[in-house]
């Protein structure tokens, strides 16, 4: 026995593929509900397809959320972008992933914030955040604002990305790579 939509299942995905049609003509299948604040500050998106629950948070008038050609978002993405996201084309994005170039705070240096203020007084820091081409990431990864992730690489079920991580690299945990791809050897090394 295969897995077959529910009647209720087809009709859902009906709904979306007409939304899809009408709102994002570039994306391939947005499933909805999809949460999008700050739609001007979206771009690119063609071939997007996304699972249910998404939400991009966007702040501006010019673009800071830029997702290459035919992208794939599992249920719950959660992206924030308020200067700058860059998605690379061909990106696969497992559930319940986090992607954010903003971090309420900052923890080091001469003026750093106090824990004794309340989170949303604090200072909103922000750094580029870009993914490279092919790159897969797992289920309920987070990828933290300065992260740099080169093309062709996979990044673990629930690990941490805060840093520039070299292309054709496998990470799991917290920035910890595991293998690289080497291309002569043809294999994860």
């Amino acid at each position: 026995m295969g897995n077959q939509y529910s009647p209720s299942e087809y009709i859902k995905n009906a709904y979306s593929l007409i939304m899809t049609k009408l709102t994002m003509r570039q994306a391939r299948f947005v499933r909805r509900p999809i949460y999008i604040r700050g739609r001007k500050s979206l771009s690119g998106c063609v071939g997007l397809t996304t699972g249910r629950f998404c939400r991009f948070d966007l702040e501006g008038t010019q673009p800071t959320l830029f997702i290459g050609d035919n992208c794939e978002m599992g249920d719950m993405t959660h992206i924030v972008a308020h200067k700058k996201v860059q998605i690379g084309n061909n990106v696969l994005i497992a559930s319940k992933c986090f992607i954010s170039d903003t971090n309420h705070g900052v923890y080091k240096g001469e003026r750093q914030d106090s824990p004794e203020m309340q989170p949303n007084s604090r200072n909103l820091v922000t750094a580029p955040v870009r993914i490279g081409n092919n790159v897969w990431i797992g289920e309920n990864v987070v990828i933290l604002a300065g992260a740099d992730i080169g093309d062709g690489c996979i990044i673990g079920a629930n690990a941490i990305v805060s840093k520039k991580i070299e292309k054709y690299s496998m990470v799991v945990g917290h920035n910890n790579v595991v293998k690289q791809y080497h291309s002569d050897k043809k294999e994860w090394i």
